[in-house]
């Protein structure tokens, strides 16, 4: 949780100095917060739920906002639109913020949220194995091993009255390497994570939702890779293939709910048009000429690439979905949800 080698001094003249050139860039409007919240009235899901989330930026709803949100950033996606698990959580009745943000030191400072996914994390290997946007945010996203200690350092335990998002692996996948060395890498992850699962059900928690790792090889990143993505493809089935099988192995698939990312993504992707989007996983929303750094966590919309690119578009840059994917992705998980006879 620590930025080797630069005072804390320094570090906070760097990050003013990045604010400001960010602020040139453009923007400079807040991230649009989180949406939704609880009410006397039954929500849209039927029961009200707490909603409690681990992960990657993926389902990261602001962890890095106190520096994105110079230049309208905040999220991993086309912002000011929310992320799956903001949508989820309105859904159930909740209102999802962040479990830590990022103070202009690149320290990381507690909150009284509950979303814990931060952008960068792994399901355990620290932050500092690997280079993720440091310029930015620094060396201090926590991994979800972590992300759970600290939830439960903090609360104790789950309880009957929350929904556990947990998505986590494409980090893991993607910093791998080619098979076969990177095979072992991406089993032990997928391995951990379902230990890690075993853990929070032991804590408590009644209603789990699992998200296995999305089909890697066909976001853009993918595509223009020398293989066309198909390492990625493949390192991705390997790690869901492992997580199923620990899942059954430490006694416990039954007690969560399972969600298929790989072949929702697989689909959704293959039916673009049929999902209301015009540009499929060849493009993306966010404008690399004019985003800071390419990244979506600083994609606002005076860096689309077209007024509704958050709409048109599958992906906001090169791994992240745009609102609308994710907008599809929580109704599509909220089905499931129901399916398995929680809420409707």
């Amino acid at each position: 949780m620590r930025h080797i080698g630069i005072t804390s001094g320094i570090r906070r003249a760097i990050s003013a100095s990045l604010i400001a050139l960010l602020t040139a860039c453009g923007g400079g409007s807040d991230s649009g917060g989180n949406a939704g919240g609880s009410s006397a009235s039954t929500p849209a899901g039927g029961i009200h739920l707490q909603v409690v989330s681990f992960g990657d930026s993926l389902s990261d709803v602001g962890t890095y906002a106190p520096v994105a949100n110079t230049v309208g950033g905040g999220r991993f996606t086309t912002n000011p639109g929310q992320v799956w698990t903001q949508d989820v959580a309105q859904y159930y009745g909740d209102t999802l913020t962040a479990a830590y943000t990022i103070d202009l030191g690149h320290e990381l400072k507690p909150q009284s949220g509950l979303g814990y996914a931060q952008g960068g994390s792994t399901v355990a290997t620290p932050a500092d194995q690997a280079q993720f946007l440091t310029d930015v945010i620094g060396d201090v996203e926590m991994p979800v091993n972590v992300q759970i200690s600290s939830y439960l350092s903090a609360h104790g335990s789950f309880n009957s009255g929350q929904l556990v998002l947990v998505w986590a692996g494409s980090n893991d996948v993607r910093r791998a390497g080619s098979p076969p060395a990177a095979n072992t890498t991406v089993q032990n992850a997928a391995t951990t994570l379902a230990q890690l699962v075993g853990q929070i059900v032991q804590h408590g928690a009644t209603h789990v939702v699992l998200v296995n790792v999305p089909n890697i090889g066909l976001a853009p990143d993918g595509i223009k890779s020398s293989d066309g993505g198909a390492n990625f493809t493949q390192l991705s089935q390997l790690f869901n293939a492992t997580l199923t099988s620990a899942l059954q192995a430490n006694g416990v698939q039954g007690k969560v709910i399972l969600i298929d990312s790989y072949t929702w993504t697989t689909q959704t992707i293959g039916n673009f048009r049929a999902n209301g989007f015009t540009v499929s996983n060849t493009a993306q929303a966010c404008d690399p000429q004019k985003t800071p750094r390419d990244t979506a966590l600083l994609c606002s919309p005076p860096t689309y690439v077209s007024q509704n690119a958050d709409q048109t578009y599958m992906f906001a840059d090169e791994l992240h979905p745009t609102t609308r994917m994710h907008a599809l992705f929580a109704q599509y998980v909220e089905q499931q949800i129901a399916a398995s006879g929680l809420g409707r």
